[in-house]
Formats: structure tokens, C-alpha cells, sequence
């Protein structure tokens, strides 16, 4: 909802900027795609070593 009224005060100060804006947000979405979706597996992978390695303490809490 911020950013929708960030963009609504820019199209009343400059609407070339703000129309400008408007079309590439998509283009910069998905140029951004790769780097979420491998911070997404870099953070499972941290995950998934966390869990291993604390796998005995949690199997020893439980009596």
C-alpha cells in the first residue's frame, strides 16, 4: 500500500517518471527472479544443514 502511494505522489510531481516507473517494474521483477529464487535455496540448504546437525540434540530432549 506504501509503495502504491509512493507512486501516486510521484505521478502528481512528475508523471513521465512515474509511467516510466509503471513498465519497468516487471522487467526489473524478473531480472531479479534468479537471485531470489538462489537466496531461496542457499537459505533451505543452511536449513537443511542446521536441522542435520541438531538432530541429535533434539532426538536427546525428547524422553
Amino acid at each position: 500500500m506504501l509503495s502504491f502511494l509512493l507512486w501516486c505522489i510521484l505521478f502528481v510531481l512528475c508523471w513521465p517518471l512515474a509511467i516510466i516507473a509503471l513498465v519497468l517494474y516487471p522487467i526489473v521483477w524478473l531480472l531479479l527472479l534468479p537471485f531470489r529464487l538462489l537466496g531461496f535455496a542457499v537459505d533451505l540448504s543452511f536449513d537443511l544443514i542446521r536441522n542435520i546437525f541438531m538432530l541429535p540434540f533434539t532426538l536427546a530432549g525428547r524422553r
